[in-house]
């Protein structure tokens, strides 16, 4: 476990991430590079006898700071890969089990000043709404999409801005090029301003070059997760596209952008939005493989819309920065550590360790 010894990071943990849609089962909602579902951590042990777990906690990072604070900022999930948000710290036990512990002792939370902490510093998360603009939506449905689209803005974007979380905006049509719209930023007022001043007369290609657009995206995407992400901040994307058609121009293969979804950075949602009949669902399930949504008509756009924002903002909350101050102090060795979870009638719980080197009395 990395051990940080500087000032105590401030975290808001945001992400954005979806989830919703057709396959639940298929979703995958890992962020870090880590096998299993519980990411860094391993099952609890069996000494501690917490029978079968209906949540998953999975870790993405953790470290401690001086002088005994132990942080670990972790993703909750339920058996069925549904993000499970708004868990406050009561909802968590402790368990500690240092050298001389045959099994687990249960820590205070009061006593370890346990919280949720928010997090920004750690964690940054980055979407790329991605719209198509050509002819069919320009003349029959640009209203309502503009709608739909300044809702999700809305609904999506914190009310704080915070550099840890921003949006972009492109747009496709017929040509081989993806469109900036609005390069990332965290202000949701420019974003909507942006989507406000969409006209009919933006585009100069009447046809669709869907998959040409998933590929594109799916690129920037790699890019910038690779390009945001260290060994002291987590990235994500996510990439919301939305249609009302099949791809016309042809210009690239339907199984090449499906492969370029499937292949892509576990880090990276993918979210499709569908209008209208002449859409292919299959296709659009396959692109979305987070979720995938359809409106029979431009009057439910910003309903189908608004689904999705109300995915995003789960997923976002369902990652969580537990802190607490370990009684173990330095000299201890390493500790096994278990978090557990118990939210109505379902638990989950996960164990890492630590090391409590440098480690005295007194915590922030």
């Amino acid at each position: 476990m990395i051990n940080y010894t500087k000032s105590v990071l401030c975290l808001l943990v945001l992400s954005l991430i979806f989830s919703c849609g057709n396959a639940d089962d298929d979703v995958n909602f890992q962020l870090n590079e880590g096998n299993g579902e519980l990411g860094k951590g391993k099952e609890p042990d069996d000494c501690l006898n917490f029978g079968e777990s209906d949540l998953i906690l999975s870790i993405q990072d953790e470290y401690t700071t001086l002088p005994g604070k132990v942080s670990i900022l972790f993703k909750v999930s339920d058996s069925d890969g549904n993000p499970v948000a708004g868990l406050t710290a009561n909802k968590f036990t402790i368990y500690e089990q240092g050298r001389n512990d045959d099994c687990f002792n249960t820590i205070s939370s009061s006593e370890s000043f346990a919280r949720i902490s928010p997090n920004s510093q750690v964690f940054s998360n980055n979407t790329l709404l991605v719209l198509d603009l050509s002819n069919s939506v320009l003349q029959g449905s640009l209203a309502e999409l503009k709608n739909a689209a300044t809702s999700f803005v809305n609904n999506v974007m914190p009310a704080t801005q915070s550099e840890s979380f921003k949006m972009a905006i492109y747009w496709f049509d017929g040509e081989d090029e993806l469109h900036l719209l609005n390069d990332l930023t965290s202000s949701a007022t420019e974003l909507t301003a942006a989507i406000d001043g969409i006209t009919e007369d933006i585009s100069n290609d009447p046809s669709t070059d869907l998959y040409g657009a998933v590929l594109k995206t799916t690129k920037k995407a790699e890019e910038l997760v690779k390009s945001t992400s260290s060994d002291d901040n987590i990235s994500a994307a996510s990439v919301v596209l939305f249609t009302d058609g099949t791809d016309q121009a042809s210009r690239y293969k339907e199984a090449d952008a499906i492969k370029a979804v499937e292949d892509a950075n576990r880090n990276i949602s993918f979210f499709t939005i569908g209008l209208g009949a002449e859409i292919d669902t299959q296709v659009l399930e396959n692109i979305g493989k987070t979720s995938s949504v359809v409106a029979a008509n431009a009057a439910e756009l910003e309903t189908t819309f608004n689904q999705i924002s109300a995915r995003v903002s789960e997923q976002a909350n369902s990652f969580y920065l537990f802190e607490y101050c370990t009684p173990k102090r330095d000299g201890s060795g390493e500790s096994n550590l278990v978090i557990r979870v118990i939210n109505g009638t379902k638990q989950g719980a996960v164990q890492t360790k630590f090391s409590a080197n440098g480690f005295t009395g007194g915590c922030e």
